[in-house]
C-alpha cells in the first residue's frame, strides 16, 4: 500500500491546504480501491464507488473532529458506499468490465487469474469469492486487509458498526463460507467428474449463488467421490501472506490537482479523479491491478511512470511471487484443538505400570527442546529424546521435574500470573524467562497489548533474560499484536532479549517445511532479534484430516529441524509436544519413557 499520511497531513487538509489534500488522496486512494474492488469483485461500478467515497471524504473533511481517526472514518465511509451500491444493484443487470481490460466473456475473477497467473489453491480461492454472499464479500475485503496488516480489528469494528465480539463471529462465519466455496469450486472442476454431481448440476444455470453453494456443499459432504475435496485446504490467511502493492508515489499528483474536487459538479468530477491521478487511457488497468489483490492474494504491482508530453500513463505489471514462502501461520487455533497446558491444568492420572528405566543418550543440540505437560514418563522420555531444554507453560517444574542435565525454562503464562510469588518462583528456576502465552488468542492468555506492556516491567525486574510474549500467529505482520507490543516496548525502553513464536501448519505436504521456515525468517527480519520457537507442529484445526500421518510428521520434523539448526539466529525450538497419549497421540512424540512414535524417533535423531 502507499505510505499513508500522518495526522498532521489530515489536519492541514482539513484546514484547506491543497498540497495536503493531494497527499491525503494519493496516500489513501489505493486503500479505497482495494476495499471497493474486493467487495464488488471488480464490477464496473468500482470506479464510481471509489469516486463517491473520495468526494464524500473531501466534502466532509472540514467536519472531522478527530483527525487521528481519519483512516477509520474513511473505511467506514467506504463500507457504507459499497453497501449502497449493493442495494442499488439488486434487480439490476450486471455490468461487465470495460473491454480494454477483459477478454470476451471474462469476469473480474478471470481477469485476476489471467493477470496474476494464479495456480493451485490461490486459483481456487479466487474463484471461490464468486460464491460468497454480498455481505461476506464486503467483510472479506476488510478482513483481507487486516490479515495483511493494513487495517486493525478496531477499524473493522468501526466500519461495520458492530461490537468487537460480533465482528469476530462474522469473520469466522465468512471464513467458513469461503472454505465451503473453495470446496464447491474443487468439486465442480474435479477430474474425473463425479457422475452424481453432474446429474445434480443439470438444472444449474452456471452462475454462482447461495442456493447452489449450499446444494453442492451438501452433496460433497455425503458423496464418497467428492468428500476428499475438503482435505488439505491451506488456510486463507497464508494464501494472502507476503503479497503487497507497489505504492502510488505521492509525486504523481501535482499541486492542487484534487482540491477542485470539493467544488466541482458531479459531471465534472466523474472523470476528474482518474484524470488528475494520471489514469489516462489505461486507468482501468490500474483499478484491476489494485482490486485483483483481493481475489488473488495480492501479487499485483502497480507501476506508475511519468512521461513527458502526454498525460502520465498508469500500467499494471505482474510481479513474480517472493522466494520466501507465505509466512502466515495456517489458522487461528481454538482452545479445544490441543491440550491446555496452562498453570491451572490438572495433573494426569498415574499409570498402573511403572515406566521403564530411561535410556541415556547424548544431547544432540542445545537448541532442541519440547513442550511437556504432565504424564508419568515425562522424565525418562525427556532423557531419551535428547532434549537440551523443556518448558511446561508454568513458572515451576515441581510437578514434572526433568533430568538434571535438561534445562527447565519457566514462563509467566498470563496476567493473573504476574504476582510477586510467581515471579520469585520463576527466578529460582533459572536465568531465562518466557513471556505470556498466546495473548492474542481467546482461551489462552488473552491480553491486550496495553495490558501486556503495563505488566512487562514486573517481568523485567526479575533480571532474567526475557523472551517476548508468544503470539499464536501474525508475528511478522505490520500492525499485528506482536508488532504493536515490540513498538511499545521500544518506545518505553523495555527489554526484550529474544522473540518467541508459535506455528502450526495444516498443509501436510513437503511444502510445510518452507512455509514454517519462511515465517521464522520473516519474523527475524522484522525485529532483528534472536528467535525461540516454543510451539510448532502440523495440525489442521479447521478441516479434515486433522492430523498428518506419521510419515508426513517425520518428513516435516527432518526438514524443519535441519533448517532451524542452520539458522544462527534461532536459539531454541520446541516441538508440541512430548506426550503421545490421550488426545495428543496423533502428534506427540513418546508413548512412555522409551517408546517413541515414528515422529518421536525422527525428533530424537534431530539436531
Amino acid at each position: 500500500m502507499a505510505e499513508q499520511p500522518d495526522t498532521s497531513v489530515v489536519i492541514a487538509a482539513r484546514d484547506g491546504d491543497p498540497v495536503a489534500v493531494d497527499r491525503l488522496v494519493a496516500g489513501y486512494l489505493p486503500l479505497v480501491y482495494t476495499i471497493v474492488g474486493r467487495a464488488l469483485e471488480g464490477h464496473a461500478d468500482v470506479d464510481d464507488v471509489v469516486q463517491d467515497v473520495m468526494l464524500r471524504v473531501l466534502r466532509n473533511l472540514g467536519d472531522l473532529r478527530e483527525p487521528e481517526a481519519f483512516r477509520s472514518w474513511l473505511v467506514a465511509i467506504t463500507v457504507r458506499q459499497v453497501r449502497e451500491r449493493f442495494r442499488a444493484r439488486r434487480g439490476a443487470p450486471e455490468a461487465l468490465l470495460h473491454e480494454d481490460v477483459r477478454d470476451p466473456g471474462a469476469d473480474f475473477t478471470d481477469l485476476a487469474i489471467t493477470r496474476l497467473e494464479l495456480s493451485g489453491q490461490r486459483r481456487e480461492t479466487a474463484e471461490a469469492t464468486r460464491w460468497l454472499d454480498e455481505d461476506n464479500r464486503e467483510l472479506l475485503s476488510l478482513w483481507w486487509l487486516e490479515a495483511s496488516g493494513e487495517l486493525t480489528r478496531d477499524e473493522i469494528v468501526s466500519a461495520t458498526d458492530v461490537t468487537r465480539q460480533h465482528a469476530a463471529v462474522r469473520i469466522q462465519r465468512m471464513k467458513g463460507q469461503l472454505e465451503t466455496a473453495r470446496v464447491v469450486v474443487r468439486a465442480i472442476s474435479a477430474s474425473p467428474a463425479c457422475p452424481d454431481l453432474q446429474l445434480l448440476l443439470t438444472e444449474w444455470d452456471g452462475h454462482p449463488s447461495p442456493l447452489w453453494r449450499k446444494r453442492i456443499a451438501r452433496h460433497t459432504r455425503d458423496c464418497r467421490h467428492c468428500s476428499p475435496s475438503w482435505n488439505g485446504l491451506v488456510a486463507a490467511e497464508r494464501l494472502l501472506a507476503g503479497m503487497a502493492l507497489v505504492p502510488l508515489p505521492a509525486g504523481l499528483l501535482g499541486k492542487g490537482t484534487l482540491a477542485s474536487l470539493t467544488t466541482s459538479g458531479a459531471a465534472t468530477t466523474k472523470t476528474a479523479l482518474a484524470t488528475k491521478v494520471g489514469f489516462s487511457v489505461s486507468h482501468k488497468v490500474l483499478i484491476a491491478a489494485l482490486s485483483t489483490t483481493a481475489v488473488a492474494g495480492g501479487t499485483a504491482a502497480v507501476v506508475v511512470t511519468q512521461q513527458s508530453g502526454p498525460p502520465p500513463v498508469t500500467t499494471a505489471a505482474v510481479v513474480a511471487p517472493t522466494t520466501r514462502p507465505a509466512p502466515l501461520p495456517t489458522t487461528v487455533r481454538p482452545t479445544p484443538a490441543k491440550p491446555s497446558p496452562s498453570p491451572s491444568k490438572t495433573p494426569a492420572a498415574k499409570p498402573t505400570t511403572k515406566a521403564p528405566a530411561p535410556v541415556i543418550t547424548a544431547k544432540a543440540s542445545k537448541k532442541k527442546g519440547v513442550g511437556v505437560w504432565e504424564f508419568a514418563a515425562a522424565e525418562p522420555a525427556l532423557d531419551d529424546v535428547g532434549a537440551a531444554w523443556y518448558y511446561n507453560w508454568s513458572s515451576t517444574n515441581k510437578s514434572m521435574p526433568g533430568p538434571a542435565d535438561v534445562e527447565f525454562v519457566p514462563m509467566i503464562w498470563g496476567k493473573n500470573n504476574v504476582t510477586d510469588a510467581t515471579l520469585a518462583e520463576a527466578k529460582r528456576e533459572g536465568d531465562v524467562l518466557l513471556g505470556f502465552n498466546e495473548p492474542d488468542m481467546d482461551g489462552q492468555a488473552k491480553m491486550t497489548v496495553e495490558e501486556a506492556l503495563a505488566d512487562w516491567p514486573k517481568l523485567q525486574a526479575t533480571g532474567m533474560r526475557l523472551g517476548s510474549p508468544a503470539v499464536a500467529f501474525g508475528g511478522d505482520t505490520k500492525g499485528g499484536w506482536l508488532d504493536r507490543f515490540m513498538t511499545g516496548a521500544e518506545q518505553k525502553g523495555y527489554k526484550v532479549d529474544f522473540i518467541t513464536l508459535h506455528w502450526y501448519g495444516s498443509d501436510f505436504s513437503e511444502a510445510a517445511v518452507n512455509q514454517f521456515l519462511g515465517y521464522v525468517d520473516a519474523v527475524h527480519k522484522r525485529y532483528g532479534k534472536p528467535v525461540w520457537i516454543t510451539e510448532y507442529g502440523l495440525m489442521n484445526f479447521g478441516g479434515s484430516p486433522k492430523y498428518p500421518t506419521q510419515a508426513q510428521l517425520v518428513t516435516f520434523i527432518n526438514g524443519s529441524t535441519k533448517g532451524l539448526q542452520k539458522r544462527s539466529f534461532v536459539e531454541r525450538y520446541a516441538w508440541f509436544g512430548l506426550p503421545a497419549v490421550g488426545d495428543s497421540v496423533d502428534f506427540g512424540l513418546y508413548r512412555d519413557g522409551d517408546s517413541p512414535t515414528e515422529a518421536g524417533k525422527a525428533y530424537k535423531a534431530a539436531g
